[in-house]
């Protein structure tokens, strides 16, 4: 096993893994820029050293510098997250050429799967279903129109090199694409450094499905399942679950052969996620391949009792894989990502700081946070501050369940994402599973259509609730002493901000 880790990133993915370090008796190593001195991962990790100012691009991006304290704590692994230097091939082989262990792929599948070109090729010569489309960056516009003229518009238009929806766009009509192809090359550009784009057909309504494989590095992959992730806005997932409720067993096994033999061909070992489009009549299309551990890994966790993150720290310390290939789940989970945006203003960003926390609990809730009461939450980073996971029996009750634990979660000093969450739980279409990629932006305006005052209306309600509770419970017999009064509780802190006072 090995002895100490470097986590080369931050927030809730660096408390996860400092989490699972301490199970395994690891030593843990936090990094942290300026912004983050007084994170709870820096505070909860054995050892943190400082790297830089709080951009990303002067700490959390400086592989040199993450290398250096490495060596420095002496650690032998780096653990890089997701996000940051995570799917970097350069940084995965310098740790490798540091002496170090990385705890990912090897720097060369990272390379094969890298660029979604490169990983539609690996596809197609491993009989691994792609949506149709080129397998190499198109030279222009003109030849763009001709290759879609062959299989028919609407196509899609997207970056070799990214994801998270940069450098997409839609044509519809060959008089559409001069200005998207120049659309997609220039936004491509700005977010990966590289203009090429390929295309592929557009398929109209499909779901978001992907797939969750792992390797050790004795030749076994095995797939755990599948998650759903249609929910989302602007490319960006919001919500996920595991399993999909379109997938049944026979498809389940059909989608994970295909994970396998893709991650096979690239000499995968770790942990690493398959996508899919999966159309309305159970086609599904390989789109690419994350070489790393997933946001949303917490609802594989919890359906399959694998942890995941101890595991990719076994696998890269030599140990063999020992489950059955075929593993079902079992119950239904769901995952919430929080994030510090304001959803009835457009999804603005939210900064300041938190001026009290109350996290969820009870039967099947899971909280992964990176955030406590006095973080400040500034613009340098993704604005998620925290997963809020369920698992239930059933789908239903884990949608009832996480409809629950939204209600109990409060954070207060600035706007998050609870409400909204709260109010797709509350959907007849998303409870009914009835889905795709396009959802959430067809029925937004109908989702954050929240009448006025609604939210300090519940805020209150609730805070009062609580006052009178204490009220009722701090209270003294008759003819006993009352206790000195107490000072201003977190609760009355709220319902002073909102307006209310004890009576």
């Amino acid at each position: 096993m090995l002895r100490k880790v470097l986590i080369a990133n931050r927030g809730e993915i660096a408390l996860r893994v400092v989490r699972a370090c301490r199970e395994l008796d690891v030593r843990s190593v936090a990094v942290y820029s300026d912004a983050d001195a007084h994170a709870p991962h820096v505070r909860e990790a054995d050892e943190a050293v400082h790297i830089g100012p709080s951009p990303s691009s002067e700490s959390y991006l400086k592989g040199d510098v993450i290398i250096a304290a490495a060596l420095t704590a002496g650690a032998d692994a780096i653990h890089p997250g997701y996000g940051f230097l995570s799917e970097r091939e350069w940084f995965a082989r310098a740790v490798r050429d540091a002496g170090l262990v990385w705890i990912g792929p090897p720097a060369e599948a990272i390379a094969a799967l890298g660029s979604k070109t490169a990983a539609r090729t690996l596809a197609v010569a491993h009989d691994v279903p792609i949506v149709p489309g080129t397998t190499q960056a198109l030279s222009s516009s003109e030849e763009a129109v001709a290759v879609a003229t062959t299989f028919g518009f609407p196509v899609l238009l997207k970056a070799a090199a990214g994801g998270g929806g940069k450098g997409m766009r839609v044509v519809r009509s060959a008089a559409e694409m001069a200005g998207a192809w120049d659309a997609a090359r220039r936004e491509s550009q700005n977010a990966f450094g590289d203009d090429a784009v390929y295309i592929e057909k557009y398929i109209e309504g499909p779901r978001h499905v992907e797939i969750q494989v792992l390797a050790d590095q004795y030749g076994t992959v095995i797939s755990l399942g599948e998650r759903e992730c249609s929910v989302q806005r602007r490319h960006q997932k919001m919500i996920e679950e595991a399993p999909s409720i379109a997938v049944d067993p026979a498809l389940r096994k059909r989608m994970g052969e295909a994970a396998v033999r893709a991650a096979r061909a690239a000499g995968y070992v770790n942990a690493g996620t398959c996508e899919f489009l999966l159309d309305r009549d159970g086609a599904f299309y390989f789109l690419e391949m994350n070489t790393r551990i997933q946001v949303e890994h917490p609802v594989t966790e919890l359906v399959t009792g694998i942890d995941l993150v101890q595991w990719q720290i076994r696998v890269a310390s030599g140990e063999r894989l020992p489950f059955a290939a075929d593993i079902a789940p079992r119950g239904w989970a769901m995952e919430c990502r929080l994030t510090s945006e304001d959803p009835v203003n457009g999804f603005l960003p939210s900064t300041g700081r938190i001026e009290y926390l109350h996290v969820p609990s009870g039967p099947g809730v899971r909280w992964d946070g990176g955030i406590e009461t006095g973080s400040v939450v500034g613009l340098h980073y993704d604005p998620m501050l925290a997963k809020l996971i369920v698992w239930g029996t059933t789908r239903d009750q884990a949608v009832e369940r996480m409809a629950r634990a939204l209600r109990e979660l409060i954070v207060d000093g600035i706007e998050t994402s609870r409400e909204f969450h709260l109010r797709v739980m509350e959907d007849a279409e998303f409870r009914a599973g009835a889905i795709d990629i396009q959802w959430l932006e067809r029925r937004l305006p109908s989702l954050l259509a929240v009448p006025a005052g609604e939210e300090e209306l519940r805020d209150a309600a609730v805070a009062a609730a609580l006052i009178a509770a204490g009220d009722r419970n701090g209270s003294s017999a008759r003819g006993v002493a009352a206790a000195p009064a107490p000072a201003e509780s977190p609760w009355e802190a709220l319902a002073r901000r909102q307006g209310l006072r004890r009576r």
